[in-house]
């Protein structure tokens, strides 16, 4: 017996450290795991950058500007491209460590300006791509947010006062709620789901856009007629969206695998019943299928998918597309009538309507098996709906409060936020640029 003891009590120290050593080597492993920059991911979020990317200074330019009428194209095209140059120096210098920084209250973050302190070889915190990527990818996404809230204010807004608006409402508006929703603040506590920007982009740029419009007022002529320089710029531009809208919604997985997959198609599923939706709506009401119909049904598909792209199914998809559709070619065609306001290229009507049907259909839809992050209505969890909508209401608050505020703002600093009328008359771009879109002699 006594032997017997003695030998359990050898093995028994023994036995610890193996133990211990068995532990060790796990949490090696797993910090190993954590901190090991997948090649794939980063090769992925590298691609899905560039689509982003791509998709303000070339498919949001031609889509506007396609829009606009032809003495204001050059200035139209302008302003998404200069929205783009602004957002990649201001997120840069500032941008970023107040969207993603260390909380601060869960109002904000702050770590340092000009990216001080991050190396090339630091990984973000999904341990598998470099934060200099994770950088450079939602510097896109700040870049179109602000170059679609243009869309409602052109052929009317001096060029400086856009410049002065844009780096400033960049700082104040888009970075603040981007902390919110992804970078740890207070709506990202309270449960608000936004995979790819429904709220912190589309609502935030629609609202933006509205409140800079009413406070120019409206254009000269408007309530005349007033055609489209180019259709067809128009649907080769939104084309350029859709192609780079894999990137804004998969590329936000931040990784190659079936939730990124499941993003793609319910992407590309939502915008085209929603071009189908739109079509039939606008023929019943008009008689016509309009081609800038059908590409307006796009977008507006792309925008109401892109709050749930990561936790919907395609069934889910297909009715997330259809009413966007729906509730878009109303904010174009009902709403903007009804109350007489002059949103240029319908920032509001398509991105802030549909925006917002997207997050509270988030909220409904959101299916654990896709994603286990978000559980909406349809699987048991009815309190999502009202946190979507929280999270919705206090995006249109903030966003319209501080955008009057930037805009007043900017507008002193440049002398006025409107042209003049024989400006406006003339055209912006021969005004403001001293170029022509199309020459025809």
């Amino acid at each position: 017996m006594r032997s017997k003891l003695l030998s359990l009590a050898t093995l028994l120290p023994v036995s610890a450290l193996w133990a211990a050593e068995e532990a060790a080597t796990e949490a090696a492993e797993a910090a190993e795991k954590v901190l090991t920059l997948d090649v794939g991911n980063t090769a992925w979020v590298l691609t899905a950058t560039a689509l982003v990317m791509l998709m303000t200074p070339a498919g949001l330019a031609l889509f506007y500007g396609g829009m606009s009428r032809s003495k204001n194209l050059l200035n139209t095209i302008a302003m998404s491209v200069m929205g783009y140059v602004v957002a990649a120096v201001v997120w840069v210098v500032a941008g970023y460590t107040l969207a993603f920084g260390t909380d601060i209250g869960g109002v904000i973050g702050f770590d340092s300006l000009f990216l001080s302190g991050i190396k090339v070889t630091d990984l973000w915190a999904t341990g598998s791509i470099p934060v200099l990527l994770f950088v450079a990818f939602q510097m896109t996404f700040a870049g179109i947010t602000v170059a679609l809230a243009s869309g409602a204010v052109i052929e009317r807004l001096k060029f400086s006062t856009w410049i002065v608006f844009a780096a400033m409402w960049i700082i104040a508006v888009y970075a603040p709620i981007a902390h919110w929703v992804w970078g740890g603040g207070f709506l990202s506590k309270l449960g608000v789901l936004d995979f790819a920007g429904g709220t912190v982009v589309h609502i935030n740029a629609g609202v933006a856009g509205l409140v800079v419009a009413l406070m120019l007022g409206k254009r000269a002529d408007f309530g005349k007629a007033m055609f489209p320089s180019s259709v067809t710029l128009t649907v080769l531009g939104a084309s350029m969206l859709w192609f780079g809208w894999f990137g804004f919604n998969a590329g936000s997985e931040l990784g190659a695998d079936g939730i990124a997959a499941s993003a793609f198609l319910v992407t590309n599923t939502a915008a085209a019943v929603a071009a189908l939706s739109w079509m039939v709506i606008e023929y019943i009401t008009y008689k016509k299928f309009t081609l800038l119909g059908i590409a307006s049904g796009i977008v507006a598909g792309l925008v109401a998918i892109t709050p749930a792209a990561g936790f919907v199914d395609t069934g889910a998809s297909l009715i997330i597309g259809a009413v966007a559709g729906i509730v878009a070619f109303y904010g174009v065609n009902g709403l903007k009538k009804a109350l007489k306001y002059d949103d240029s290229l319908d920032a509001f009507g398509i991105h802030g309507v549909a925006g917002i049907w997207g997050a509270i259909a988030t909220g409904i839809f959101a299916n654990p098996e896709v994603n286990e992050l978000g559980t909406g209505l349809l699987y048991g969890n009815a309190e999502q709906v009202m946190i979507q909508i929280e999270g919705v209401v206090v995006t249109i608050i903030y966003t319209a409060i501080a955008s009057a505020i930037v805009f007043k703002i900017a507008s002193i600093l440049t002398g006025g936020g409107r042209v003049s009328a024989d400006a406006e008359s003339q055209g912006l771009d021969e005004v403001e640029h001293g170029e022509k879109a199309f020459n025809l002699r």
